[in-house]
């Protein structure tokens, strides 16, 4: 293959003052695979590139170049150094994550402001010293090994804890005993995907795990027959219990939650994304128990909330798109019924828990996280008081004692943690971050626009109070508009140093997402995909029009199904950016179910094998879409070389028909991190190093970093 020269970049880097040296791309072997759908041939010349880097000495030498290749053109960039080291500062300050209660002790994960992974402490009562329980900055010279899901016995005396290696999905379940600080010999295997959930008599746990998968196919092989088990402290994973599976239905994945009270089992079942499925409790004081299916059918959403006495309570959408809060008692004969406490409401009911004899609802309304207390009998009592427009975090607590945490945050504030008392209502302040930076200096505002069909979508528009706003600024545009997922205006100290740069940030609240229940979340999923792209054009349109930013200054970001969204806008409206970062994203929508998780995705998006849903996921998979002569903006797509959630090989393939089609245009280069995943447990650094190189590419090509900020 012949070298692809960006003779257009030269001049560009030339006019900058920048070395003057135009970009080689890697050759890229372009292979003969088609398939054909419906009559339909599909060329698929990278299919290579899918093979995992971990067995594949071309893929791995092709990585290698890519990265090669990236990094000689971002130490290119102005300011990037300057970037990163105010970013450093910007991310070093203490930081906390909401705690649980067990046995007196108050469980929690901590930072001090720069270490790569989150520490965890203790305090043995409300007032009490803290003590770290574990740190995982020592499990791994490169501070890729990561604390994951854990939970403390109902005693306090033990926890048990998630291992998360490289950013893998797989988890390495082990127990610490909370007195001593021993690891026990405790090891479960082939986890994921799991909850974790003690006994209340605490001499074990609940967990979900998968059959083993076949040697080299660990981090590509589909997630098939996850079962659940219970395993007793001291005894071998091969002597754990069986609970639940369903053979027949390999596809459905089983969740187990012990109830506040301890009596009771639930195992939530789902196939897909949404957690619709049956729902079923087995009553743990039995001596042979038998699993009762509350739920049956795949229509709605049933949450847990709580239980009192034969009361359980749920959150369920179920005749309520927006959600409401039921209960189902299991001493009435006869089929389950529902006992509405709490009836649908004009804002999304996100979360319920019953404690100390009241329901704390957590509404999202307009894209903001409203607090409100109801009492037994779901008669509102009070709208608590929060510090703004923003978002709660996890609320933890429930049963019989009234105390609970929550956590919030928004664009300009860093997460705090609250002490919540249900009994009386009161809000106090359990812990707060000094941060290396003024909130108050940035301003947070709402806006509603008209997309194409004329749907109001609502957007955030953050940045700092001194933007002169007569004229038009650098603008990154971030969206996600998928899978039932609410974004809500939260804390990110890079987002923070993108406005302190000078820079606006937007959150745009397209359909696909969960912000205004069931109908909100149909309107961009399956057939109806388009309007996601849709709502996020418009969004970009309405800030040019508006004047906040121009086409030259409007960069946009997306992660995972947000990736899948900026490589889809970009092919549709190449004209309308400046600069993409699409991040992890999902780039071939005809093979993404092939792959690790990608088979739940079809709720979303539709399966590939059936021929409706085939046409409508060809019209904008952004790996097929690209068209040879298009002058794209510039782009820098980001993912991880062990990534097995969304598989590296769709940025992989993305990023070589990029190159191939526009050789000679701007820059579209492919930044692989090595030993990093989809996401979680990836440490400070290379968060920190990610985010440099992000910002310097996409603020070279906005204006921001040639025309001031740092």
């Amino acid at each position: 293959m012949t070298r692809r020269i960006s003779l257009a970049l030269a001049g560009l880097l030339a006019a900058a003052g920048l070395h003057a040296e135009p970009i080689a791309y890697p050759a890229t072997e372009r292979g003969n695979v088609t398939d054909s759908h419906f009559g339909v041939t599909v060329a698929d010349p990278y299919r290579w590139l899918e093979t995992d880097v971990r067995t594949s000495p071309e893929v791995k030498a092709w990585v290698e170049a890519e990265n090669a290749t990236t990094g000689k053109f971002l130490a290119t960039l102005p300011k990037r150094a300057e970037i990163k080291a105010r970013l450093t500062e910007l991310w070093n300050f203490e930081k906390f994550k909401v705690p649980k209660k067990a046995g007196g002790r108050y469980f929690y994960e901590h930072n001090s402001g720069l270490q790569n992974q989150y520490v965890l402490m203790v305090q043995d009562g409300l007032d009490a010293a803290p003590r770290q329980l574990m740190d995982p900055n020592g499990w791994s010279k490169d501070g890729a090994t990561a604390l994951a899901e854990w939970a403390p016995s109902e005693d306090g005396k033990h926890v048990v804890y998630a291992v998360q290696d490289g950013g893998t999905d797989w988890r390495i379940v082990k127990v610490l005993d909370v007195d001593s600080g021993a690891v026990k010999s405790d090891e479960l295997r082939w986890v994921k995907e799991s909850d974790l959930a003690w006994s209340h008599d605490n001499s074990g746990f609940f967990y979900s795990r998968f059959p083993a998968p076949k040697k080299g196919a660990e981090f590509q092989a589909l997630s098939l027959n996850q079962a659940v088990y219970f395993h007793k402290l001291g005894t071998r994973q091969a002597d754990d219990t069986l609970i639940y599976q369903t053979p027949k239905q390999p596809k459905l994945d089983h969740q187990a939650e012990v109830t506040k009270d301890g009596r009771f089992l639930l195992i939530h079942s789902r196939q897909g994304t949404d957690d619709r499925g049956p729902v079923h409790l087995i009553r743990l004081s039995d001596k042979k128990p038998v699993p009762r299916a509350l739920v049956e059918d795949f229509e709605d959403t049933y949450t847990l909330a709580g239980v009192e006495g034969e009361r359980l309570f749920f959150i369920t959408n179920n005749k309520a798109p927006r959600f409401r809060l039921v209960a189902i008692d299991l001493a009435k004969k006869g089929p389950i019924t529902l006992e509405e406490i709490v009836p649908e409401a004009a804002g999304t009911l996100d979360s319920a828990q019953w404690v100390g004899g009241r329901f704390i609802l957590d509404y999202t309304e307009d894209a903001k996280s409203v607090l409100k207390l109801a009492d037994a009998k779901g008669q509102m009592i009070s709208t608590l008081s929060l510090p703004g427009i923003g978002s709660v975090g996890a609320i933890e607590g429930g049963g019989k004692d009234p105390e609970t945490f929550f956590s919030f945050s928004s664009f300009n504030l860093a997460p705090a943690l609250y002490r919540l008392d249900a009994a009386s209502g009161a809000v106090s302040l359990f812990k707060q971050p000094a941060t290396p930076f003024d909130g108050s200096q940035y301003v947070v505002t709402q806006e509603f626009y008209a997309s194409k069909d004329g749907t109001k979508i609502p957007m955030f528009i953050a940045h700092r109070k001194d933007l002169d706003p007569s004229k038009p600024h650098p603008t990154l545009l971030y969206g996600y508009g998928g899978f039932n997922i609410t974004m809500l205006p939260v804390f990110s100290a890079a987002r923070l140093d993108w406005m302190e740069m000078g820079g606006v940030y937007v959150l745009a609240n397209l359909r696909g997402g969960g912000e205004y229940g069931k109908a909100w979340h149909e309107g961009g999923r399956l057939l109806k995909k388009q309007n996601v792209f849709d709502d996020f054009i418009a969004a970009g349109e309405t800030l040019i029009a508006h004047k906040i930013t121009s086409k030259e200054q409007l960069a946009v970001f997306g992660g995972s199904n947000g990736g899948l969204l900026v490589g889809a806008v970009v092919n549709q409206r190449p004209d309308l950016f400046a600069a993409a970062l699409p991040a992890v994203g999902v780039m071939d929508m005809l093979r993404f179910n092939q792959f690790t998780s990608g088979r739940y995705w079809t709720d979303d998006y539709g399966d590939p094998a059936e021929e409706a849903h085939f046409k409508n996921l060809l019209s904008y998979s952004p790996y097929h879409n690209i068209r040879p002569g298009v002058a794209y903006p510039p782009i820098l797509a980001t993912t991880a070389d062990t990534d097995d959630r969304v598989v590296p090989g769709h940025s992989f393939k993305y990023a070589a028909a990029m190159q191939a089609a526009d050789p000679n245009g701007k820059p579209h280069l492919i930044r692989i991190e090595t030993r990093a995943g989809h996401g979680s447990g990836k440490p400070t650094d290379k968060i920190i190093e990610e985010y440099s190189d992000m910002w310097a590419f996409i603020g070279y090509f906005t204006g921001l970093t040639t025309g001031g900020g740092h």
